[in-house]
C-alpha cells in the first residue's frame, strides 16, 4: 500500500513530460514553414516584426520566432454591401459595388491597419454617397464610370500606408425606390413615343419631298423630251426644206440646159403639150367647175405665150435667166 502514491506520481510524471515532449515536437514542426505562391507570412520575433517570408521552405526559431500574418498577394475581389444614398435632388437610391485590389507591402497591409479589407469597403462606400450627393438622379445612371474613377482616386490616397492598391471599382446596381422607377417606365414609355411619333412625321415628309421631287423630275424630262423632239422635227423640217431646194435648184439647172442644148426646145415643147393635153382631158370630170379660155384648141399660140426661146443659161452654169425682149435689164446697162 505505501508503494501505490509513488506509483501514482510517477505516472503524472511521465505523462507530463510526454505532454511537454509533444509540444516541444509540434514547436519544432512548426518552425518549419512553406510559403506558397502569390503568398507571404509575416513573422514576429519577440513580439517584433522581424522578416517577412516569400515563396519556398524556411525555418523559425521555435519559441521565439511566430507567425503572425498570412496574406495573399493575389487580386481580390471584394463585394461592397449596399448601403443608401441621396442624390441632389434629394432621391433615395441603393448602390452596391465591387472592389478589385490586391496587397503590395505585407508589411504595411499587416500593421498600417487593422483590417484592409474593410477599410478599403469603408472608404469606397463613404465616398459613393459623397459623389451621388453631387449628382442628380439621371446623371447617376449616365456617369457610373465617374463615381468609380473617384473612388479609386481616393483609394490611392490610401495605397502606401495599408500596403494594398486598388485597380478598380466597380457599380454593380443603383436602384431607386419602386415609385421612382415606375415614373421612370413612364417617361422611358413617353419618349419612345414621342421619338416614334417624329420618326414616323419624318418619314411621311421625307416621302412627300421625294414624291414632290419625282413629279418635278417627270415634268422635266418631259419638257426637255418635248423640246428636243422639236428641236429634232425643225431640225427634220430644215433639211428637207434644204434638200427640196437643192433638188429644185439642181432640176432647174438641168432644164436649163435641155432647153439650150440642139433639139431641147422642142422637146420641152413637147413635154408641155403631153401635159397640156393630159390636163385638158381631167377636165372633163363632173366634179370639176373650171373657166376656160375661149378657143382651147390654139395649143401653139398657148406654147408661144411661154416664150421658151428666150430662156437660155448664164455662163457660170448657175440659174437659167430668160433673155431678149422680156428680159430685165442689168446694172451695167442702167448704168
Amino acid at each position: 500500500m505505501e508503494g501505490s502514491p509513488f506509483e501514482f506520481l510517477n505516472t503524472i510524471s511521465l505523462g507530463i513530460l510526454s505532454l511537454i515532449a509533444l509540444y516541444v515536437a509540434y514547436r519544432f514542426l512548426r518552425a518549419v514553414r512553406f510559403v506558397q505562391q502569390q503568398h507571404a507570412y509575416v513573422v514576429e520575433r519577440l513580439g517584433n516584426y522581424h522578416k517577412t517570408l516569400g515563396p519556398g521552405i524556411h525555418f523559425l526559431v521555435p519559441f521565439i520566432d511566430r507567425v503572425a500574418y498570412t496574406l495573399d498577394l493575389r487580386e481580390q475581389a471584394i463585394p461592397v454591401e449596399p448601403q443608401e444614398c441621396f442624390t441632389m435632388d434629394n432621391v433615395r437610391v441603393e448602390v452596391d459595388g465591387i472592389i478589385y485590389l490586391s496587397v503590395t507591402n505585407p508589411e504595411n497591409a499587416a500593421y498600417g491597419v487593422t483590417d484592409y479589407r474593410r477599410g478599403a469597403i469603408q472608404l469606397a462606400q463613404t465616398t459613393t454617397r459623397s459623389v451621388i450627393g453631387r449628382m442628380e438622379l439621371d446623371t447617376t445612371f449616365q456617369d457610373r464610370a465617374a463615381i468609380s474613377q473617384a473612388v479609386v482616386e481616393v483609394l490611392d490616397q490610401v495605397d502606401h500606408a495599408w500596403g494594398i492598391k486598388v485597380h478598380r471599382y466597380e457599380i454593380k446596381n443603383i436602384e431607386p425606390p419602386r415609385t421612382v422607377q415606375k415614373a421612370m417606365e413612364r417617361q422611358m414609355t413617353a419618349e419612345r413615343e414621342r421619338r416614334a411619333t417624329v420618326a414616323r412625321s419624318e418619314g411621311e415628309q421625307e416621302s412627300t419631298v421625294n414624291d414632290a421631287k419625282g413629279s418635278k423630275q417627270e415634268l422635266i424630262n418631259q419638257s426637255e423630251g418635248e423640246k428636243q423632239r422639236r428641236i429634232n422635227e425643225a431640225e427634220g423640217r430644215a433639211e428637207e426644206i434644204e434638200a427640196l431646194a437643192e433638188a429644185t435648184a439642181e432640176a432647174i439647172e438641168r432644164i436649163a440646159e435641155a432647153v439650150s442644148s440642139p433639139g431641147g426646145e422642142e422637146a420641152v415643147k413637147l413635154r408641155l403639150a403631153e401635159q397640156y393635153l393630159d390636163t385638158i382631158a381631167k377636165l372633163g370630170k363632173e366634179e370639176n367647175e373650171v373657166l376656160l379660155p375661149a378657143d382651147l384648141t390654139k395649143y401653139e399660140s398657148v406654147i408661144d405665150g411661154l416664150s421658151l426661146d428666150e430662156f437660155t443659161l448664164r455662163p457660170d452654169g448657175e440659174t437659167p435667166s430668160p433673155s431678149g425682149d422680156g428680159a430685165p435689164e442689168s446694172a451695167s446697162e442702167g448704168e
